[in-house]
């Protein structure tokens, strides 16, 4: 937990009041290089911890690995002094990254899908039939995910700077929660965990995000199998547009016990 948060000082200021000087908690954001047989791929930033699970959910969102069964092995660069890359082994017989996948720079932490050669790609790779879940949900139970979302997030509690996605049951138990300053890193964490864990496709379950639901959240989900997106805040228009075409269920702006359904409504009940 060392590398997740910091401390630094920090000079508070009231408006007509004092100054005074104080230690706050920052949680960290480090560069992730991310190779496959040696040779990089990408470079995202990150906060440390569950890298594992990002690459692996990463590699997944990109059609790169389909299951944990493609990955021969993992491990963080021996010839680099910090654990910021990682190499990644694909199994005998499995298809090295196209060419044009490879982005040869750093994206940042709110936006992974820069890059791409063109959104057509992203919408075409529908792996899973997420339109055949047959999911169906109480508005109270969806309207309770927030709550436990936010409940969960320990390092958020220290440093208000992360974001969270969880994995719900179709009961509200959370599966998995992971953070990150990217939304997209938090999502990426929690495919991984689920590919590693070999439960894909994610059938029956609910991601719940707590920033907006932008169209890369939108395709991360789908390639995942996961039927039901919520957000606390609001969807994009291409998200919405994405979530119809496959199918989906999208939730925004899931605070209290409202909450605007923009795709497929007909698997929550009120």
């Amino acid at each position: 937990m060392g590398r997740i948060t910091v401390r630094r000082p920090v000079e508070r200021l009231a408006v007509g009041g004092a100054r005074n000087r104080r230690a706050d908690t920052l949680a960290v954001e480090e560069p992730l290089e991310i190779r496959v047989a040696g040779t990089p791929l990408t470079i995202t930033m990150r906060t440390p911890g569950d890298d594992f699970d990002l690459v692996a959910g990463f590699l997944s969102a990109e059609g790169i690995v389909r299951s944990a069964e493609d990955i021969a092995a993992m491990r963080y660069c021996a010839d680099t002094h910090e654990q910021n890359n990682l190499d990644v082994v694909l199994a005998p017989g499995v298809r090295p990254p196209d060419e044009s996948l490879v982005r040869a720079f750093a994206t940042t932490s709110a936006c992974g899908v820069c890059g791409k050669s063109s959104i057509e790609a992203l919408r075409a790779e529908q792996r899973y039939d997420v339109a055949s879940d047959p999911l169906e949900l109480d508005a109270g139970v969806l309207a309770e995910m927030p709550e436990s979302l936010r409940a969960a997030q320990r390092v958020f509690d220290r440093t208000g700077g992360l974001h969270a996605a969880g994995l719900f049951d179709g009961s509200g138990k959370l599966l998995a929660l992971r953070e990150d300053v990217g939304r997209h890193n938090a999502v990426d964490k929690v495919v991984g965990w689920a590919l590693r864990d070999g439960r894909l496709p994610l059938t029956g379950t609910v991601l719940m995000v707590s920033g907006r639901a932008s169209f890369e959240l939108t395709q991360k989900a789908m390639s995942a199998g996961i039927p039901v997106l919520a957000a606390v805040s609001a969807p994009s228009s291409l998200a919405v547009e994405l979530a119809e075409d496959a199918g989906m269920t999208l939730v925004g702006f899931l605070r209290g016990e409202t909450m605007n359904i923009y795709s497929r409504g007909t698997r929550i009940r009120a």
